[in-house]
């Protein structure tokens, strides 16, 4: 990005001249930089640092004894789980494992989290959570005392598992059940890195999110229509949607565990009628083409993960970055043919900013015998140097136009990184996992080292002033230790990200090369 700052950039001019108006100190811009360097370092610091929540003193959940209640399993040819009564835990991702090179699936919802799917019953009784159901070729079946018989379905179709409850009312007379939903787990702080994530709610058409430390200080609560609720980590989502109206949405914290709870509308059930109650639950990875694919039966869903403020263009760099990688099979590869191809696509404006840069060159001598000429009257100067700009058919900013259009780019690139679960423990070289830091901090170096030798070939003349006390100098020998500071803040970036901007910066040393051979 520091190429287009060079001596002979109207900015660095316009710099120089109030430099010299306001007669700064020849350090006050090394504080300035340092400033912004540190509170840079402490920013990414803060963002790329794992949060513990805070805990708060909550009155504990009632503990139910499971222990009479058989377990059964239900699975697809992406996830396993447990069926335990009302409740689903241990599920398990058949394409995920929990280290590079490993075994061992990733588990969501273990031990004693889960996903709780029940009634609540008007006028008769339902099953609860200690119920033991009758199991008959995976349909789970209890009669109440009443007479109300109780079938349920338990299927799984990719990420999503579909609860179907069969409610036939025999007792006699009309009864109603209110159907609810609840997810009970512990947060996941350690695994996110740089990306918010807690509990995440779908409510008239909206998503909600709230971030753990906020749910450690108070609870929250929707009515939607519909919708669903659940909570997202970095990489992985457990939501639950009833198939109802008129929902009830809980956000909360109890002791060490996160609960979010949901309850439709009470569903009348005549005497000696059939309802059906659907409950759809989506677990597995944040990955936009599942999610996609989850959205006929949990509708909205598929807007559940955060791109950004970029995300019109973090999206289709996903997209573009998945496509190649499925040719290539590696994503550092990918990373580094996409980055060709942005810079191929904005070759036009990068030449066009290396002819505007020469003739801001060839302007020099010019441009200071009107700064000497007009020295007392900068109304003067100024209009006298959009002269001169105009008759040259060139402007200061035209040389700052591709570090402008990068930026989002960068930053897009940069979400899309951090969200993208495909990035997850992807190798290349040395690296295992390109969605983090680089371990060996190489990349950052070499990063570090293609924007000095970049800035070196960009402003070849900073190092032949002879002016020690010339302004524009002495913003050269700050503009130096940018790609120091680079590299430090750069060596906490996700290791693709710090590949991208090493493979820009040598595409545009040799870019930079071919317009100045075709210019001479």
């Amino acid at each position: 990005m520091v190429q287009y700052l060079d001596k002979n950039s109207g900015f660095n001019m316009w710099n120089a001249r109030k430099q010299a108006e306001q007669k700064k100190s020849p350090f006050s811009g090394f504080l300035w930089w340092t400033l912004l360097f540190v509170a840079a370092w402490w920013m990414i610091g803060t963002i790329m640092s794992p949060r513990q929540a805070a805990q708060t003193v909550v009155e504990p959940a009632a503990t139910i004894d499971l222990s009479t209640v058989p377990v059964s399993t239900v699975g697809s040819e992406k996830i396993n789980a447990n069926i335990q009564g009302l409740r689903i835990s241990n599920v398990k991702l058949s394409d995920y494992t929990t280290t590079p090179n490993q075994s061992e699936l990733i588990t969501l919802l273990p031990d004693d989290n889960f996903i709780e799917v029940g009634l609540i019953s008007s006028g008769t009784s339902s099953p609860i959570a200690n119920t033991v159901w009758q199991n008959a070729n995976s349909q789970y079946k209890w009669r109440n005392s009443d007479g109300v018989e109780f079938t349920r379905s338990v299927v799984a179709d990719g990420y999503v598992i579909t609860v179907t409850d069969t409610i036939n009312n025999k007792s006699g007379k009309d009864v109603s059940f209110a159907p609810f939903a609840r997810i009970v787990r512990e947060n996941d702080m350690v695994s996110s890195s740089g990306v918010s994530n807690g509990s995440i709610a779908y409510v008239n058409s909206d998503v909600e999110d709230v971030a753990w430390n906020k749910l450690d200080k108070k609870s929250y609560a929707y009515s939607t229509t519909n919708g669903f609720a659940g909570f997202a980590d970095q990489y992985w989502e457990t939501v639950a949607s009833i198939n109802a109206s008129d929902q009830t949405i809980r956000i909360k914290k109890s002791n060490d565990k996160y609960i979010t709870d949901m309850a439709a509308a009470a569903i009348p059930v005549a005497a000696g009628k059939t309802v059906d109650i659907v409950t759809n639950i989506y677990v597995g990875p944040r990955d936009q083409s599942a999610l996609d694919m989850a959205d006929a039966k949990i509708a909205g869903i598929s807007e559940t993960i955060d791109y950004g403020w970029f995300w019109f263009l973090a999206r289709p760099m996903l997209w573009v970055l998945n496509g190649i990688n499925s040719v290539v099979m590696n994503y550092g590869i990918a990373i580094i043919i996409m980055t060709i191809l942005l810079r191929l696509l904005m070759w036009p404006l990068t030449r066009k900013s290396y002819t505007s840069m020469a003739a801001m060159q060839k302007m020099q001598p010019e441009m200071q015998r009107i700064q000497k000429l007009y020295a007392n009257d900068k109304m003067r100067m100024q209009m006298e140097m959009m002269k001169l700009y105009q008759t040259h058919k060139t402007s200061p900013m035209s040389g700052c136009l591709p570090m402008l259009i990068q930026i989002p780019i960068f930053f897009a690139l940069y979400k899309a990184l951090l969200v993208s679960v495909q990035m997850r423990h992807a190798h290349f070289l040395w690296i295992n996992d390109l969605s983090a830091m680089d371990p060996y901090f190489i990349l950052p170096i070499l990063m570090g080292a293609t924007m000095w030798i970049q800035q070196r070939l960009q402003s070849p003349q900073a190092k032949n002033t002879s002016n020690p006390n010339d302004p524009v100098a002495k913003t050269q020998q700050m503009m130096r230790w940018m790609p120091v500071l680079f590299t430090i803040m750069f060596a906490w970036m996700p290791a693709g990200l710090v590949l991208y901007w090493t493979v820009s910066n040598v595409f545009g040393i040799i870019q930079m090369e071919i317009i100045k051979k075709r210019a001479k």
